[in-house]
């Protein structure tokens, strides 16, 4: 097995780590949306805890996908490459601060729950400090991440390394959950809005799938390493 296949089989599973492992590290933090979460998060220590493992793999498998593609995207285009490489950095630095913020509500509902007489309202609002701050930082993981999407699934298309169908998809995929960025700043998140995560959703599964599998077009890799 070359260093290409081995590389496609990495990102490959990188991205389907980096996806499903932050939807299920999601799932186990949901409690933190409850209404009566200062109770609910400490109740939920153990799954609260589980989340946030999940989000720091994620994060690492985020960083990852860039790093291990850099050295062949940028034998078309170094700067595009690099820019890649700083996107998905900034997205996983956002995600490690989010992790933060939520192991920081975990300490303040077990504090709030062993205080005999809490001042609640010291607590209420240190929780929707924290909140509000995870929330802002979901929303630039909303700017970075398809702004990433965009860039390296150009890089696809341009190359060739992949299907362009694939790439396309990816594009269009990427700029429509960028348009939700803004509208959520704004403080506008209708119900709706979450689908348009379906298509970039769908197109880094069925990638991962692709590159596991297939790898890269042979003839692109050969293209691109008879430019260097």
């Amino acid at each position: 097995m070359d260093s290409n296949r081995k590389t496609a089989i990495i990102v490959g599973v990188l991205f389907l780590i980096a996806t499903v492992v932050l939807v299920i590290g999601g799932v186990f933090s949901l409690c933190i949306y409850e209404s009566n979460y200062l109770t609910a998060v400490s109740a939920n220590e153990n799954q609260v805890i589980l989340g946030a493992l999940c989000e720091l793999i994620s994060t690492s498998a985020i960083v990852g996908i860039p790093i291990a593609m850099f050295p062949i995207l940028k034998k078309y285009n170094e700067g595009l490459a690099l820019g890649y490489v700083g996107t998905r950095i900034f997205e996983g630095l956002t995600i490690f601060l989010n992790t933060f913020a939520l192991l920081a509500i975990l300490s303040l509902s077990k504090e709030f729950v062993s205080v005999t007489s809490p001042d609640v309202s010291y607590f209420q609002t240190s929780g929707a400090l924290l909140l509000a701050a995870r929330d802002w930082g979901s929303i630039l993981v909303d700017f970075s991440f398809p702004i990433g999407a965009v860039i390296f699934n150009y890089l696809l298309y341009k190359t060739k390394l992949t299907p362009r169908w694939l790439a396309v998809l990816g594009i269009i995929g990427g700029a429509l959950w960028l348009t939700t960025a803004p509208v959520r700043m704004f403080g506008f998140s209708p119900e709706w809005i979450d689908f348009l995560a379906a298509p970039i959703g769908l197109q880094e599964m069925i990638l991962a799938a692709w590159l596991i599998i297939k790898g890269f077009n042979a003839s692109a890799v050969d293209c691109l390493s008879n430019k260097t």
